[in-house]
């Protein structure tokens, strides 16, 4: 149990550390700033769509149902944007992912921020042997955002630009009833750990931010687990403009909320006590 504590408090002070030596974040930075943000008719995406827009930015948004898209650009342009503009698009399909980032660059004239928010549909239960849902989740969730990564990439060079990948703490460590998301968003932080590296090796001016969430407020979130865990939800908005923060300041990772970071440390650090956790916060159905 002392070791535990010990454990507990450095990772408290680390956390503090890095949160105190962070880069300063100006709004100024966003002003006519070209963005893409996909999974942006609700939730997270949605929010994001409106920090940008109080910036003064130029937004695409997409995701699959056109009128709630368009109800979200309207609001863009009252809150400021300089330009918003939707694209009704399906990333479970071949072609959707790169006729969003084409129809971007060439409704914006470039791209500065690609953020990659997207996520398909699934309920949470045991898993039951079903590998096409983990292929059709692993479509949406990882592929279609390697395609539009590879697609922007040259793009974003040319302006010094920022690739924003919204992960989950389920990709940071397994929890139960999630077994096909948690696969995708592992398969995430892998991919985008990686092509970190390479870029950084190749001196490469764009920077890739992985933002590990946990538990966020969103109607559709909020629907799915309440039945699994009890455990606190934090609100949409501000896990938006964190997300926003850390892509403009081309941070490497964002942990929201905080202890996220702990959580994912103490996985590898006292795997007992990060087994003990996560079986408080989740109940037998």
């Amino acid at each position: 149990m002392a070791l535990t504590k010990v454990l507990i408090v450095s990772l408290c002070v680390l956390y503090v550390a890095v949160k105190w030596t962070s880069p300063t974040f100006d709004p100024e930075t966003l002003r006519g700033a070209r963005v893409l943000v996909t999974g942006a008719s609700t939730g997270i995406g949605e929010q994001m769509a409106y920090h940008y827009a109080r910036f003064g930015a130029q937004i695409v948004i997409t995701a699959r149902r056109e009128k709630v898209l368009q109800q979200v650009v309207e609001e863009c342009l009252r809150l400021g944007a300089q330009k918003a503009v939707s694209i009704a698009a399906d990333m479970s399909t071949d072609s959707d992912p790169d006729r969003v980032v084409d129809f971007a660059l060439e409704t914006l004239g470039g791209l500065d921020f690609l953020v990659l928010n997207h996520i398909g549909s699934t309920d949470l239960r045991m898993w039951d042997g079903d590998h096409k849902e983990v292929q059709q989740l692993m479509k949406i969730n990882f592929h279609s955002y390697v395609q539009m990564a590879g697609r922007a990439l040259p793009f974003l060079e040319q302006t010094r630009g920022a690739l924003v990948v919204v992960s989950s703490l389920c990709g940071r460590l397994s929890t139960p009833y999630v077994a096909p998301y948690t696969s995708t968003k592992f398969a995430l932080n892998g991919f985008f750990g990686s092509l970190h590296h390479e870029l950084a090796m190749k001196k490469s001016n764009v920077s890739i931010s992985i933002c590990t969430l946990g538990l966020i407020d969103t109607a559709s979130a909020m629907e799915k687990v309440r039945e699994f865990s009890d455990m606190p939800a934090y609100p949409a908005a501000d896990a938006a403009l964190n997300i926003i923060i850390t892509g403009a300041t081309r941070q490497r990772e964002l942990f929201y909320p905080w202890f996220t970071q702990l959580m994912a440390l103490t996985k590898d650090w006292s795997p007992s006590l990060s087994d003990y956790i996560i079986q408080k916060f989740y109940k037998t159905s």
